[in-house]
């Protein structure tokens, strides 16, 4: 039998075409069916709320009241000059010479004296003198004042500090202590408590340079001891 249909008519030399074609949709479409997203719809309701008025805070605004200023200060007092003639005699017990020359004599100039109450009071401090100042009653009386008057610190004694403390001081001309320091110490209050027991001395017998009393430097150890 003789085929009636034309060779452009033919659809199957186009199968494999169609086929690609539809498989690419198909594939499209999986792909537009998995990125597809959907959203769940909020409805608002706006009922339910309320207008609030916010109140705002009123700042009371003071007034302050600034002092009145000072009163202006009063015009200076005129001041009178008295003009003085260039006849009037004025009292000068200066007199200038102005025509001194080389071969003018000129007076020696003699200082005022001066007293010995004048001198200053800051004299000297001695280290070493003819007569050595002394505690009244001597050594023996100023060892027994030390032993009566001396209270071992408190800190001390718990800390079981002993030593020697040397303090130097000065004694001055009217045989007052004056300068207490100390040149070495122990600490645990010691220190304190022998410049404390020095300021409280007695007026010592000044010691005397020439036979006139003089400032002196005077050293002294104190020891402390704890008793067995």
């Amino acid at each position: 039998m003789e085929a009636k249909k034309s060779p452009k008519a033919d659809l199957e030399r186009k199968r494999t075409f169609f086929v690609q074609i539809g498989l690419i949709i198909a594939l499209a479409a999986i792909l537009v069916a998995f990125e597809w997203k959907t959203y769940d719809k909020k409805q608002l309701d706006l009922s339910g709320r309320e207008a609030v008025q916010v109140e705002e805070d009123m700042v009371e605004i003071t007034q302050q009241n600034k002092p009145p200023p000072p009163p202006a200060p009063p015009p200076p007092t005129t001041t009178l000059i008295n003009i003085v003639q260039d006849d009037v005699d004025v009292d000068d017990d200066i007199t200038i010479d102005a025509e001194a020359n080389q071969l003018t004599e000129i007076p020696t100039y003699v200082p005022p004296a001066v007293s010995e109450e004048e001198e200053v009071a800051e004299a000297e401090i001695f280290m070493v003198v003819e007569d050595s100042p002394s505690f009244p009653g001597g050594d023996e009386a100023r060892i027994r004042f030390l032993q009566e008057n001396i209270k071992y610190p408190q800190m001390a004694r718990e800390s079981s500090i002993q030593g020697t403390v040397y303090v130097t001081f000065v004694v001055e001309r009217d045989g007052s202590v004056t300068d207490v320091r100390v040149l070495r110490g122990i600490g645990g209050g010691c220190d304190e408590e022998a410049i404390r027991v020095i300021k409280a001395m007695p007026r010592w017998v000044p010691g005397k340079q020439r036979g006139k009393p003089v400032r002196v430097q005077f050293n002294m150890p104190i020891k402390f001891t704890l008793a067995g």
